[in-house]
């Protein structure tokens, strides 16, 4: 029995170590060295080969390196076949960081004192307490429930919403498009950590950041394609938005020319919030290889009908 692993190559040097030495029964092999493709029964991938029912065809479950699985095709899986999003404390770990990072440097005004620091200016702007500052988060599952947890503890008055309903103890919870003005219109700082369907596409746009109050800022790390970037921009000229930070982009990498390079609202990062590592994935993902073949429930499997 084999697992197959298509994913960094660099990282999958260190998961053949873990395999090795913690499940010897289990075969590692890595893309694009598949050997004999009757012997693979699990994948570990960030993206599915073509084909993958013809190349595959004992292929038994499709584990996701990734919190997330918009990345994959999931019309063109085999409908039997059990796909689960990766679970690891590591990436909840890393998107809780970020997030802290990402809402203290616009709590703070920092995209204001870099500027002020390019063009040698000493000006101090007056301190907004962080009770006074509303942070909203748009999605609860597990990254969006610890982020909220994180944010707790430095003062920030909280919100989320999400598709279903919510109870989260100190975080004023909202749900459905019904409750989403409501929600929007209280949220200074407004994270999106929402998992991308049709639904989601495109869901931050003008109409929406013009429901938030005038001046509030934008922190996606959920997928590029949340994000209108032109309405982006306006909504910068506007006044609308004061600033953003971006960990994700409809086209990775941004081309040289990409107008949010040099923009002074806006702070981007490539794609770095969290990484899955092995170290701290390789329990996950051999504690739900070992759940399939005691028959039992995948964690983190998804409903291929919602897409997440």
């Amino acid at each position: 029995m084999a697992l197959l692993y298509k994913a960094d190559p660099q990282r999958g040097e260190r998961w053949r170590q873990l395999f090795a030495a913690h499940a010897p029964d289990i075969e590692f092999r890595q893309w694009p060295d598949i050997g004999n493709p009757a012997e693979i029964e699990y994948l570990a991938a960030w993206q599915a080969p073509d084909d993958l029912a013809t190349l595959l065809p004992n292929l038994k479950a499709l584990l996701a390196i990734s919190a997330g699985v918009d990345q994959l095709n999931l019309s063109a899986l085999p409908p039997h076949l059990p796909v689960a999003r990766m679970l690891d404390p590591g990436i909840t770990q890393g998107m809780c960081e970020y997030a802290t990072w990402a809402v203290l440097s616009l709590h703070r005004d920092m995209l204001r004192y870099r500027a002020q620091q390019q063009a040698g200016a000493w000006e101090a702007r007056a301190l907004v307490p962080a009770s006074q500052r509303r942070v909203g988060v748009m999605g609860m599952g597990q990254q969006g429930k610890a982020i909220v947890k994180c944010l707790q503890g430095l003062g920030f008055a909280l919100s989320g919403w999400a598709r279903s309903a919510h109870q989260l103890t100190g975080v004023e919870c909202f749900a459905g498009p019904a409750q989403l003005p409501a929600f929007l219109g209280q949220c200074d700082i407004l994270i999106c950590l929402l998992p991308l369907t049709e639904q989601t596409r495109g869901i931050l746009d003008l109409s929406l950041f013009e429901q938030l109050p005038r001046g509030a800022a934008l922190i996606n790390m959920g997928r590029g394609a949340h994000l209108n970037e032109a309405d982006l921009l306006t909504a910068l000229a506007s006044g609308q938005l004061s600033g953003a930070v971006l960990d994700v982009l409809g086209v990775e990498p941004a081309p040289a020319d990409h107008p949010f390079w040099q923009h002074p609202g806006i702070m981007l990062t490539p794609h770095i919030a969290a990484m899955t590592q092995p170290d701290s994935a390789f329990a996950v993902l051999l504690d739900n290889i070992r759940r399939h073949q005691r028959g039992e429930p995948l964690n983190g499997q998804i409903d291929r009908a919602d897409g997440y």
